[in-house]
């Protein structure tokens, strides 16, 4: 089994060294930048990354890192967000048992307050009822189930939940490992608004509007 973990990169050299350090373990790791400005593409050299140029937008870049990856299987991972310990060896155990199908890590943020522990069981009650995983879970997928439902298309966002929709409930599974994710949107917009407004692109999403409208919102 030969792992490549993509992760999608527009200035985001502040946490970007702790990201790759957790993703060790894994075969290859690919940074899909997105015209960075600050230090990101520096860092990922400095860790050995694989760097790629693409379209900003996470969509086209996920899209881009994917499309150089030569792992049988594929993570797609945000730049915030922390692989777990042992994150290869639940990957690997999945793949023995279900080589059809993706999976996703359960949610965690990087704050000890209540509010961060509601939206943490939000986020679960989503991916494992409506079948939405977002992003920052981290996407598990054989790169042949991936070319199979057409991968990521370049979408500016809502790109997690266009794959998830098709992949569809029955072919995504729950990690039994959390990984961890910034919570510095939450701490800026605050703990309520910011899930409204996420809640609101999802919705708007299911209405038709175009994402490249929708990401105005969300920003």
């Amino acid at each position: 089994m030969r792992v490549s973990v993509v992760i999608p990169t527009l200035n985001a050299a502040a946490g970007l060294e702790a990201t790759l350090a957790a993703a060790a373990g894994a075969d290859e790791i690919i940074v899909a930048d997105g015209g960075s400005s600050d230090e990101t593409v520096a860092i990922a050299e400095r860790a050995g990354a694989r760097l790629v140029a693409a379209p900003r937008g996470r969509g086209p870049q996920l899209a881009a890192g994917a499309k150089i990856a030569s792992g049988d299987w594929l993570v797609f991972l945000h730049a915030d967000t922390l692989l777990p310990p042992g994150w290869r060896a639940a990957a690997e155990a999945f793949a023995a048992g279900r080589s059809d199908a993706a999976a996703y890590f359960r949610f965690r943020l990087d704050d000890p307050s209540p509010a961060a522990r509601r939206i943490e069981r939000l986020a679960e009650w989503r991916a494992r009822r409506l079948g939405l995983p977002y992003g920052d879970q981290a996407l598990l997928i054989p790169a042949r189930l991936y070319a199979e439902v057409g991968g990521y298309r370049a979408l500016p966002l809502m790109e997690d939940v266009d794959l998830a929709r098709r992949l569809g409930r029955r072919r995504l599974a729950a990690l039994p490992l959390a990984a961890t994710t910034s919570a510095s949107r939450y701490r800026r917009d605050g703990w309520l608004l910011r899930p409204l407004r996420n809640l609101l692109c999802l919705a708007l999403w299911f209405a038709g509007v175009p994402p490249s409208l929708i990401v105005r919102l969300y920003a």
